[in-house]
């Protein structure tokens, strides 16, 4: 753990409040303080599961927006991420654990019906928790390329020099700024003063043991659990994606794959939830819709 991810964390906290008319909880999830933060809608259910180096903030446009106004959406920190504390042993900064407390947050928040919505690593979270959330309505993820070892990642990922930062344990402000670029489409304007603040926030152990367990191979295979999923799968895919490719997207062999393909979403990137937050909310609610 370091030091300095426990004064970001404070002011992690602080600008969540200034920011948004939602209110941060917290829950207990063995043993692990979680943070998260509810909208006030009463509809279905929908966990919303963050990426690496992030926060629950990137759900805060669909949070506070219409989407969150009618559906009951849940998004949790990670462990060392956001408000949520840092993990006690670094061994807990892998796959497999950030997926035991997803299915625990779901079991705790009573959510076993709910739509999981991952983006990034989120993505790979839900997909390594898939086994343990038998009763989830579907899976949506975006920036998350399903791999089924070392083998595909060379041909799941773009070559971006921005993607080591998500696994360096001290990441400074130029680094943590180019992280944040990458989410976004080349040319984007948004700002990126919160991207970068939740990356210099994150405890830099949590990049270093994420990067140990991937190398020891401590995960699922990801194409085995697409191939056998039995809920409805959306995979969407921003189309000015700096980090994802689409054409590996488009070779996996995802048979309950919604409406048959890849949802591209035009000029955005990694982030569309950010950068195109009502199109991102009004796909996410067809697939909901869709469910019936």
């Amino acid at each position: 753990m370091t030091g300095q991810s426990s004064d970001a964390n404070v002011e992690w906290r602080a600008a969540q409040e200034r920011g948004s008319l939602l209110k941060e909880q917290r829950v207990g999830i063995a043993g692990q303080r979680i943070n998260y933060t509810a909208s006030q809608g009463k509809g279905r259910t929908v966990v919303l599961v963050h990426g690496n180096s992030s926060s629950s903030r990137v759900w805060r446009p669909l949070l506070n927006g219409s989407f969150g106004e009618r559906y009951r959406c849940l998004a949790p920190d990670l462990p060392g991420h956001g408000g949520s504390a840092p993990a006690e042993r670094a061994a807990s900064y892998s796959l497999r654990s950030y997926a035991s407390v997803l299915a625990g947050f779901v079991k705790e928040l009573r959510a076993e019906d709910a739509v999981i919505v991952g983006w990034s690593l989120g993505g790979h979270i839900a997909l390594e928790a898939a086994s343990q959330l038998p009763e989830v309505a579907g899976f949506v993820l975006f920036g998350t390329p399903p791999v089924g070892g070392p083998a595909d990642v060379a041909r799941a990922f773009l070559p971006n020099p921005a993607m080591g930062v998500g696994f360096s344990p001290d990441v400074d402000a130029e680094a943590a700024l180019s992280f944040a670029e990458s989410f976004l489409a080349p040319g984007s304007t948004l700002p990126t003063d919160e991207l970068v603040a939740d990356v210099i926030a994150t405890d830099g152990a949590a990049r270093a043991g994420l990067l140990a367990s991937l190398q020891a191979g401590a995960f699922a295979d990801e194409r085995v659990v697409v191939a056998h999923m039995t809920q409805p799968l959306a995979v969407l895919h921003g189309e000015g994606d700096q980090l994802i490719s689409s054409d590996y997207l488009r070779g996996i062999g995802m048979p309950t794959l919604w409406r048959g393909a890849l949802q591209i979403l035009p000029g955005v990137g990694h982030t569309p939830q950010l950068e195109a937050p009502e199109e991102f909310a009004d796909i996410v609610t067809q697939f909901i819709t869709d469910l019936g």
